[in-house]
């Protein structure tokens, strides 16, 4: 109505003040109901296209829309893993939460006795280093005692070799021989005193330091699966529908425990849908007005911060089919 009445100053009442005064034509005579339009017919069409330019032209650059949601989305309660709770934190049905607080906790005795079993684990691990240490020392002490009688055997034949070289007649080859039998054997004795002693200390620098990381690494792992047992709230917000009991059951597939409303939602953004037309004229930074019917007689201030440059039309979902543009809804 404003627009029209704009309009009609500049064309419709120019026209009659051109009929009235530069005609002569008089309003109620020449000027009457049945003669309007014959009359002012330039005015009126001039009129009515000013009026619907001025319109369109309001309309483009001053989009307007009913299709605004403040979109958010809720958190479900619920654990990692299926268990039966056994202790709650939240006597209501709803309450305020901050990051961090539990909510609810499920049994943890299996949880306890793997991070039981695991922390035995890796004492037993620095009970066989302690073991290790001793295996070490025993192998130094073998090693002195195959090297005395390697030297013992090898003294023994240097002095018959001596003998039997002087042409002695109390040594025989014979037992020459079983000397130099004997010296190897010694021999191979000192060598497997070394190799054990190798072993020894190999399985303390390597072996067992290695199975005490895995031991450590499987606490650490049993102590999360602990902590999982413990349901917390991961944000700031409001426990909602929460009717847990103990001895429930709740699963992270088809049961959770209740909802957690974050402490910012929906508080911050409006997410609304204009024509494409309208789109184009939309800009970031752009100054905005609102109105919600929670709110009436108040006009709240926004800003436009992000433009979508895309329509839900023009997706697809990767498939064995190639899509048929004919089947997809016109978007443009």
């Amino acid at each position: 109505m404003l627009e029209l009445t704009l309009c009609s100053l500049l064309t419709i009442f120019p026209d009659y003040l051109f009929r009235r005064y530069a005609q002569g034509k008089r309003l109620g005579k020449e000027i009457t109901l049945f003669s309007v339009w014959f009359e002012l017919r330039w005015g009126i069409v001039a009129c009515v296209m000013l009026t619907i330019g001025l319109i369109t032209t309001v309309f483009y650059n001053h989009p307007a829309t009913k299709n605004v949601t403040s979109f958010y989305r809720t958190v479900p309660i619920m654990p990692e893993a299926i268990g039966r709770v056994a202790e709650i934190n939240i006597d209501a049905i709803s309450g305020e939460v901050k990051k961090g607080d539990p909510i609810f906790t499920l049994d943890d005795s299996k949880q306890r006795a793997a991070v039981e079993a695991a922390r035995r684990q890796a004492v037993e691990v620095d009970a066989a280093m302690v073991v290790a240490q001793a295996d070490i020392a025993a192998a130094d002490g073998q090693i002195l005692k195959a090297k005395g009688e390697y030297e013992q055997a090898l003294e023994e034949l240097q002095m018959k070799q001596e003998l039997m070289r002087r042409n002695s007649a109390t040594v025989t080859q014979r037992e020459i021989e079983r000397l130099q039998n004997l010296v190897e054997a010694r021999q191979g004795s000192v060598d497997a005193a070394k190799a054990g002693k190798q072993a020894a200390v190999t399985k303390l620098s390597t072996l067992l330091p290695a199975q005490k990381a895995s031991a450590e690494a499987a606490l650490a792992q049993a102590q999360v699966e602990l902590d999982k047992t413990v349901v917390r709230a991961g944000t700031n917000g409001r426990v909602e529908q929460f009717a847990l009991r103990v001895g429930d059951i709740v699963t992270p597939l088809a049961r959770s425990a209740g909802i957690l409303m974050p402490e910012i939602s929906g508080s911050r953004t409006l997410y609304a849908g204009f024509g494409q037309i309208e789109g184009q004229v939309l800009k970031v930074g752009m100054v905005a007005e609102a109105t919600c019917i929670s709110k009436p007689w108040t006009i709240i201030p926004v800003v436009v911060t992000q433009v979508q440059n895309y329509i839900a039309a023009g997706q697809f979902r990767g498939g064995e089919q190639l899509v048929e543009v004919g089947h997809v809804p016109a978007g443009c």
